[in-house]
C-alpha cells in the first residue's frame, strides 16, 4: 500500500472504508488519504510538545494507548 517499501496491514472493511473516503474527498488514491490523515494527526501531536513523554501523555489522553 506504502510506496517505500514499508507496509501497513488493514482489515477488508477499513480498507473499504479508507477507499470510499479517499474517492468522495477526491484524492487520487487511498495511499495519498491515508498520508494526509496521518500527517495531520501527527502534527496535533507535535504541536503540544515534542518530548516523547509529552507526547504519550496526549496519545493516552485521546484514548490511542493505555
Amino acid at each position: 500500500m506504502f510506496g517505500s517499501g514499508d507496509k501497513i496491514k488493514l482489515d477488508k472493511e477499513l480498507m473499504a472504508r479508507v477507499q470510499r473516503c479517499a474517492e468522495i474527498a477526491g484524492y487520487a488514491s487511498a495511499e495519498e488519504f491515508v498520508r494526509h490523515v496521518l500527517e495531520r494527526e501527527i502534527a496535533k501531536f507535535e504541536e503540544g510538545g515534542s518530548s516523547e513523554d509529552e507526547i504519550r501523555k496526549r496519545m493516552q489522553g485521546l484514548g490511542y494507548i493505555s
